[in-house]
């Protein structure tokens, strides 16, 4: 298959596409406080801004069998910038998830979510708590 695509590419950097990692870092810095309610001694602190680490072997599992899930908001963020109200995104979306994993007897473990949108806007982002 022969894929050509018709965006120009000015640099490879992260900024030159759109991605501002100054805005992202402000908003994990805004949401701190709410993920570290949840967090678990097994997940590794500093590994980096793209991945995470979970190790089960401070855990008290014998053989574990690791169940992943997912989940999408399109229909939620459609109902949100409609009605101005932003701070429900976040609960569904770990909600679902995790309503995923426990039906299947799965125990959450972490949650690593994506946060896309067209535009950054911190104060919008900082509310899906």
């Amino acid at each position: 298959m022969n894929f050509q695509s018709s965006v120009v590419v000015k640099s490879n950097d992260y900024l030159s596409s759109g991605v501002s990692l100054e805005a992202a870092r402000q908003v994990v810095e805004q949401i701190k406080p709410f993920s570290s309610m949840t967090r678990r001694p097994e997940v590794v602190d500093n590994f980096g801004g793209f991945a995470a680490m979970f190790d089960l072997g401070l855990s008290s599992y014998k053989d574990p069998l690791l169940v992943s899930a997912t989940d999408g908001v399109g229909t939620k963020s459609e109902i949100a910038k409609i009605t101005g109200r932003y701070e429900t995104i976040g609960v569904d979306l770990v909600a679902m998830c995790v309503d995923d994993l426990v039906c299947v007897g799965a125990e959450p473990l972490f949650f690593f979510g994506l946060h896309s949108n067209r535009s950054f806007k911190s104060r919008t982002s900082s509310v899906f708590n």
